[in-house]
């Protein structure tokens, strides 16, 4: 009992003894755990801090949209069309022949005219050759006069001999009184004679009824000329549908748009809050939602006058109970400087920057 079994002894003797996994890990490093729990929150202030810091001295909205002046062009003159020249989207410059209406009634409204231009000036030639404007029936009226004064002399002389009778003496008076009065209505005749080729003072120099058939003439040559309708600037051809051969066109009633060229211009609708540092000439960079590759460097043109809700065709009405404060919107033109590689289209969504932070001119 007192000797150990040889066979165990080295099994014994070569045994390790046995460690915990807690004695196997390293000693933690309380001052690492430390360093992470105040690094993170740093890191996310700096970032909050730089970020805060890249929105100082600019404003941006993405309420703003691409403006261009629009002209609605209509015809003066009704009639149906004849022919069409341009179709929507054409580029036309300024004068270009767009279409015709059918000109051929006013044509003959110029003939009409001038038959009766021609008819105003045979009546002034009558009206000269008249025997009342001559004088020829005054002078004959006068050499009756004479002749009854003559008359009456000789009878009043032998009345006054007795060897006439009452009856002729008044007979030779009477003949006086009306050869006088003869005189007086040849006269009146000629002076009515006068009058009707007379001119006024709007027209010197021409007879009223020529002048008048002259001017119904003018505005048949200027109905004429209004049926050819052409662009009043250069631009794009826009709305064209009703533009159609045998279409009516009614006078001032538009049959299309032109979307004029070089009239390019951004509204950006900017919130209230954010036009206290904003003033005309500050820079500004415009992002376009079509064209995620093109910017476009501007200027501030124009602060509005009013709120987008001024402006409304049904205004807000806010003396009521139930009033809601609402952040106002302001309509800021944008100018954009130089010539865009792309076409830019009326009503395209934009991003506008406008970067307050520059020197500001002058309100």
């Amino acid at each position: 009992m007192a000797e150990a079994d040889p066979a165990r002894a080295p099994a014994a003797a070569d045994a390790t003894p046995l460690t915990s996994p807690e004695a196997e890990k390293p000693a933690r490093k309380p001052w690492l755990r430390w360093g992470l729990m105040l690094i993170v929150p740093l890191a996310l202030a700096g970032a909050a801090w730089f970020y805060w810091q890249s929105l100082q001295g600019k404003v941006s909205t993405d309420n703003a949209y691409i403006k261009q002046d629009m002209v609605s062009v209509s015809a003066e003159v009704g009639g149906p069309i004849t022919e069409v020249l341009v179709k929507d989207g054409a580029e036309v410059q300024a004068g270009q022949l767009l279409f015709r209406i059918d000109p051929e009634p006013f044509r003959l409204q110029i003939a009409e005219a001038n038959a009766a231009i021609a008819g105003a000036q045979v009546n002034v030639i009558a009206l000269k050759n008249d025997a009342d404007l001559s004088g020829t029936d005054i002078a004959a009226a006068r050499s009756d006069v004479g002749f009854a004064e003559a008359r009456f002399e000789r009878v009043r002389a032998l009345r006054e001999k007795g060897f006439s009778t009452k009856a002729d003496f008044e007979a030779a008076e009477q003949a006086v009184v009306q050869a006088r009065e003869r005189i007086r209505q040849a006269e009146d005749r000629q002076r009515e004679a006068r009058a009707r080729l007379a001119s006024g003072p709007a027209v010197p120099g021409v007879n009223p009824q020529v002048a008048a058939a002259e001017a119904r003439r003018a505005n048949a040559q200027l109905s004429l000329r209004r049926t050819e309708v052409r662009s009043p600037a250069a631009g794009r051809i826009a709305q064209a549908d009703r533009l159609q051969l045998g279409q009516q066109v009614v006078p001032n009633l538009p049959v299309l748009t032109l979307v004029r060229s070089g009239s390019t211009y951004v509204e950006a609708n900017f919130k209230e809050t954010d036009l206290a540092d904003m003033a005309v000439g500050q820079r500004a960079e415009v992002r376009f939602d079509a064209y995620p590759d093109l910017v476009l460097k501007g200027r501030v043109a124009s602060i509005g006058a009013g709120t987008g809700a001024e402006f409304s065709v049904l205004p807000a009405q806010n003396a009521t109970g139930n009033w809601v404060k609402v952040t106002q919107r302001v309509p800021v033109r944008i100018a954009l400087e130089g010539q865009s590689p792309r076409r830019l289209i009326a009503g395209l969504s934009t991003e506008v920057t406008v970067f307050t932070g520059d020197d500001k001119p002058k309100r």
